[in-house]
């Protein structure tokens, strides 16, 4: 991972998986090694596990956070920061950053460049509706 050998990296965490076992450690490598890839969906499934073994893991919880980060979920994000920062009693300067924007972005309330819109509910049979959307 440090020379930047993200695929050698995750080949060698899945066989350390394989021989034993998908500890907390190897199932949070293996999510970092997938995030850097840039395979989102399953550095989230690895790091859920791997925070199902260990929910103090603070490398899983902060590289989840990047995830969901990186996915737009900025309030989920933002958990997952604030228990890196928790878990780490702050010490780390780059949680401590991760955790700032998380909640910069999670103020963000994006409706500034949204346009207005009136919603109407057309009913369209027996139990049946249909939501309409209209320009104020």
């Amino acid at each position: 991972m440090a020379a930047g050998e993200f695929e050698i990296a995750l080949r060698a965490y899945t066989r350390a998986a394989s021989q034993h076992g998908p500890s907390v450690d190897v199932l949070s490598a293996i999510g970092s090694a997938n995030l850097r890839l840039g395979r989102l969906g399953q550095a989230e499934q690895d790091l859920r596990r791997a925070l199902e073994q260990d929910s103090t893991f603070v490398a899983a919880h902060n590289n989840l956070g990047v995830v969901l980060a990186e996915q737009g979920k900025w309030g989920e994000a933002h958990l997952h920061f604030r228990n890196a920062f928790s878990y780490d009693a702050g010490r780390s300067a780059e949680i401590g950053e991760n955790l700032r924007l998380a909640i910069e972005n999670m103020e963000k309330t994006g409706y500034d460049d949204v346009e207005a819109h009136q919603l109407l509910l057309m009913r369209r049979g027996s139990g049946r509706f249909l939501l309409l959307s209209t320009p104020l």
